[in-house]
């Protein structure tokens, strides 16, 4: 069976005004279905995220889901239309790591440092 991936969630763009997020939040999901995060987060964006989690953590190519024009990140929005109820649209990027990174993601969550879309040497 395949292992599962480590999604890597990083909040890049807000149009609106989010209550939730700001940009440059972070979370991921680890074992293909255990959800991470700091702090609380948002139904909307849960949703949308959803019908691809699975497939992204078992390392199918973004582009090939439609959710890349190139390259290896995924990226998706939350469904809260902002121009219609005042909120905040969010726009996600979503990039998996392969399973002997994943002991590397947890010592990052314990204070260390950040690669890929949590940029190099930036702090999570």
């Amino acid at each position: 069976m395949l292992r599962a991936k480590t999604l890597l969630i990083k909040v890049i763009q807000i149009k609106g005004q989010c209550p939730v997020y700001q940009v440059g939040d972070t979370f991921q999901i680890i074992n293909g279905y255990q959800l991470i995060s700091d702090k609380p987060l948002c139904m909307h964006f849960l949703s949308s995220l959803m019908p691809y989690y699975v497939a992204l953590s078992r390392g199918i190519d973004p582009v090939d889901l439609g959710l890349a024009k190139e390259g290896k990140i995924a990226y998706l929005q939350c469904l809260d239309p902002c121009e219609y109820t005042g909120g905040g649209t969010v726009v996600f990027a979503v990039e998996s790591k392969e399973a002997e990174e994943q002991g590397r993601e947890g010592a990052k969550a314990q204070g260390g440092k950040a690669q890929g879309i949590w940029g190099k040497g930036e702090q999570r």
